[in-house]
């Protein structure tokens, strides 16, 4: 009675190898993160930036009243300016 054949001898798990190519493969193809900004949000930084002594001053005075809860909100220009952005979603 054989107990082990001459083949078998060593033949432990004939799919390790395969798992370590991938595994190295894993490794080099690891992806980094990707940012891209669009130029509208570009333009946007870029007028944040313009920091003109009367900008300033509506600033700290909004920061004010809100503070002080004596901010009144618009409605009616919120929604205009609203408006021109809905119409613009419903043709896409």
């Amino acid at each position: 009675m054989k107990i082990n054949e001459p083949q078998r001898l060593g033949a432990v798990n004939p799919y390790a190898k395969h798992n370590e190519q991938r595994a190295a493969e894993a490794s080099r193809k690891k992806k980094t993160d990707n940012v891209q900004i669009s130029s509208e949000a570009m333009e946007m930084l870029q007028s944040q930036n313009v920091t003109s002594p009367e900008r300033q001053k509506q600033i700290e005075a909004l920061k004010e009243q809100v503070s002080t809860g004596t901010y009144h909100v618009e409605s009616g220009k919120i929604a205009e300016k609203l408006l021109p952005y809905l119409k613009q979603q419903d043709r896409n």
